[in-house]
């Protein structure tokens, strides 16, 4: 396969999904009837995206099964076995997603060995390891993104949880003074996730009840009672005084690694990892949570999350966001007169996809072109060889890490 190719990507239709954001960026009727959580740009089992090749529109992942070398590039196809590494997604949150954590690569291939031998089907409710891979990932804000990112320091930790039910985590806030490091917010954790039924109510009402007499001073006791509001009954809605509350403004980016527990709260963003759906889940959702096994794989570590900004590409028309995942790296391209983006000559598989404006792709080898326009998308293959870029237009592009 050595064409530019255009794509058709699929829409997951999350409860907590925008019914705005993702249908006005690809022209449909907005609001839609259902929530448009995501759109899925790439090869994953679950939801493939279309690629029209020879006037057809196929399946992505079969067709780099049958033409993984000339999709891929032989050296990226050897080194992932013949398989997209990455999946590029645009994420649109009106409300949050589930408290969550992504298996590392070597968790992700045992537990999804384990569960295959226990027979749990996998599209169960109860899988935790929907495929053998890890999924780091990087979540760039298109509008302004509030989002958590693990744990605050456990004297932050201290500091907001006493302030809004000293009495009612008595025990647990004395074991975190006691121990205020790693083990300590394991053992608050773990209290918190298993806690009875009775007595985490009086705890969230006691932590809400707080929080109402705070939300001027700090906006996790505001989202303590948002969360109350969606989740009456999940001890989830203590975590903004646990994990970390983080702000994007459009073009901060941040990269989620292996173990760290995080959850999206609110807003609209592109969101680039490697080609994994394995989520293990701790509150804020009603599907299925593994508490040992989220246990078992988090990192208890405490941290000051970092905001990611795109650095300087080779040129004017591209900024890149660097991370140390080998699977996937994201930029950001604008093209206008006088500025246009011309591609690397040794280079892997794109994805791009066009946010504002309108662009022609160029392959520089042949006379093989597109035309973009607002919410379009196109595959180019790494036999097409580099493209040119111009026109007036912001896109995204994912392709493989610079580290791979």
């Amino acid at each position: 396969m050595d064409r530019i190719a255009l794509l058709k990507n699929p829409i997951q239709e999350y409860r907590w999904g925008s019914r705005t954001a993702i249908p006005s960026l690809l022209g449909l009727p907005s609001p839609s009837e259902r929530p448009a959580a995501e759109l899925w740009l790439g090869a994953h089992p679950k939801a493939p995206s279309r690629v029209r090749v020879d006037g057809m529109w196929q399946s992505l992942d079969k067709v780099i099964e049958r033409n993984p070398d000339s999709v891929l590039g032989k050296r990226i196809a050897e080194r992932f076995s013949r398989t997209l590494p990455f999946l590029f997604k645009i994420l649109a949150a009106d409300c949050p997603l589930s408290i969550q954590v992504h298996p590392s690569l070597e968790q992700a291939r045992a537990g999804f060995a384990r569960e295959n031998r226990l027979g749990i089907a996998l599209d169960a409710a109860e899988r935790n390891y929907r495929d053998p891979n890890h999924k780091p990932e990087i979540l760039c804000a298109i509008t302004r993104f509030e989002a958590l990112k693990g744990f605050r320091p456990p004297q932050d930790v201290l500091k907001l949880l006493g302030r809004v039910c000293d009495e009612a985590l008595s025990h647990e806030l004395a074991l975190l003074r006691k121990a205020p490091d790693g083990l300590g917010l394991r053992q608050l954790l773990t209290s918190l996730l298993s806690m009875d039924s009775f007595r985490k109510g009086c705890v969230i009402e006691r932590a809400v009840e707080g929080a109402s007499q705070c939300a001027d001073m700090d906006r996790a006791f505001w989202w303590v009672m948002e969360l109350k509001g969606s989740y009456p009954e999940d001890i989830g809605v203590l975590s903004p005084l646990i994990f970390n509350l983080v702000a994007l403004e459009p073009g901060e980016a941040i990269f989620i690694p292996a173990g760290e527990l995080h959850t999206y709260l609110k807003g609209m963003g592109m969101e680039l990892m490697a080609n994994s759906d394995n989520v293990l889940r701790g509150g804020l959702t009603p599907k299925h949570v593994d508490v040992p096994e989220l246990l078992m794989i988090m990192d208890f570590r405490f941290m000051h999350p970092q905001k990611l900004r795109p650095e300087p590409g080779r040129q004017p028309a591209e900024r890149i966001y660097d991370t140390p995942a080998a699977e996937f790296q994201l930029s950001a391209i604008g093209v206008s007169e006088g500025i246009s983006f011309l591609s690397e000559r040794d280079r892997s598989v794109d994805i791009l996809i066009c946010m504002e404006g309108s662009a022609r792709i160029q392959g520089l080898k042949n006379s093989d072109s597109e035309s973009l326009e607002k919410g379009m998308s196109v595959l180019i293959p790494a036999a097409v060889g580099p493209y040119q870029i111009v026109g007036e237009a912001t896109l995204y592009r994912a392709t493989v890490g610079r580290h791979s």
